[in-house]
């Protein structure tokens, strides 16, 4: 994808060409099995196994793109549906796997499940994310799949005493993880919404209020707008997690500055879902999502002596990895367009216009395609942390977003499409 060099970045020629781009990109990830992990020339790493996580968010991206109108999205997006009815889904025990199995016999995974959790709340998450997308853009058996994967939230990872959801079992669901994270269940949130949009089941609406409640309105500002990430069982925060492995992809020690942002977006989607479905609103809502965004980027942009947002700080507020994660600058360009929506205020557009110019500049790779994933504290290509180029999910919904307005999740926001590709 070669971006024109005469469109401002963020401006509507900019934001289609960086959309049209990422699918392209996108559509070099299709392998037999589902989505796989692309490299950073767009070629698909042979030696990594087909996840759950990818081709979930791959086909909630081609659902997406179809319902924008992309010739062939229709296509991929029936084919990553295939995978998740398919070889990642456990059709014995139910739930889907981290990735597929080992040759494509799950008894493969299962012989490794005293030392792996196999059944994630964070995979299984985007399965929710992904079918509720698909459904909302009619792909066949979409609907069928959604509902299969919210039963499956509710047996097996939604704990009621806290209103939160449990993080993994074993693949035989026999055995749960003594930890509990703050990462799948903001996705969960993600999840819910869109959930609800497809389903009318005001329940993970609710859902996903009694998960921010918990998180953001208890946990985060009881600890002045950072969020600590890692719990024990009960809920009871764990600040020194992986402070040995401070760079985890997924469970990385300290504050997660992105992940600040990608709530302070959600709050903005939750308070239109509470809205529209005739559910009390409750004022902290957007009062805590611009906490949690002026803390964020108060604490997390520019604080290291170069551009960008640090991927995270310890409890003092002192960077501790110092790479630039492509996916926090897309949920800061997200949360900056939602919050200047939802309130008009100028600062708001002030950050999303500072943020697409950096974008443009660092993250865009015109050579070879898509986004850089990960930069370092000098803003060049680094994979330290994110090799390669896994998916387009962030970005994608970052340069969408702008282009369809607020909605109580991505989808919503564009018309949906019934069984046969019109609109309903």
């Amino acid at each position: 994808m070669t971006a024109s060099t005469h469109s401002t970045p963020g401006g509507a020629a900019w934001l289609r060409e960086q959309e049209r781009g990422l699918v392209g990109f996108a559509s070099g990830a299709a392998v037999p099995e589902g989505f796989g992990w692309l490299d950073a020339k767009g070629g698909v790493e042979p030696e990594r196994a087909t996840a759950t996580w990818i081709t979930s968010r791959m086909t909630h991206v081609f659902s997406l793109a179809h319902l924008r109108g992309v010739s062939n999205a229709a296509e991929f997006a029936d084919h990553g549906l295939a995978a998740l009815a398919g070889p990642l889904r456990d059709a014995e025990l139910g739930g889907w796997f981290e990735e597929v199995p080992e040759g494509g016999d799950p008894r493969s995974i299962r012989e490794r499940s005293q030392v792996l959790p196999e059944k994630a709340a964070y995979p299984h998450s985007f399965v929710v994310l992904a079918t509720a997308s698909a459904a909302h853009a009619g792909r066949p058996g979409a609907r069928a799949l959604l509902d299969e994967a919210l039963g499956v939230i509710e047996e097996r990872f939604w704990e009621p005493d806290a209103a939160c959801v449990r993080e993994s079992w074993d693949a035989d669901w026999t055995t749960t993880e003594s930890y509990r994270g703050a990462n799948s269940a903001m996705h969960c949130v993600e999840a819910f919404l869109a959930a609800a949009d497809v389903t009318g089941d005001t329940l993970w609406t609710r859902r996903a209020l009694a998960i921010a409640e918990r998180l953001i309105h208890g946990v985060a500002a009881d600890h002045d707008w950072r969020l600590p990430e890692h719990f024990t069982p009960d809920w009871t925060p764990l600040p020194d997690y992986n402070r040995d492995h401070p760079d985890h992809p997924f469970r990385p020690f300290g504050s997660t500055t992105g992940h600040l942002l990608e709530w302070a977006r959600l709050l903005v989607h939750l308070e239109l879902a509470l809205e529209r479905a005739g559910e009390p609103v409750p004022d902290w809502l957007l009062t805590d999502a611009e906490l949690l965004f002026d803390n964020a980027v108060r604490r997390g942009w520019d604080v290291d002596g170069a551009e960008g947002f640090v991927y995270t700080l310890d409890w003092q507020d002192r960077p501790v990895v110092r790479q630039r994660m492509h996916w926090v600058v897309a949920e800061a360009t997200m949360a900056a367009w939602a919050l200047a929506e939802r309130t008009g205020a100028e600062k708001y557009t002030e950050h999303l216009d500072r943020w697409w110019a950096y974008t443009d500049r660092h993250h865009v790779d015109r050579e070879n395609g898509s986004w850089w994933h990960e930069l370092d504290p000098q803003n060049r290509p680094s994979g330290s942390v994110w090799a390669g180029k896994p998916d387009v999910y962030h970005a994608y919904q970052a340069v969408l977003l702008p282009q369809i307005g607020l909605s109580t999740s991505i989808a919503a926001a564009l018309p949906a499409r019934d069984a046969d590709g019109g609109a309903e």
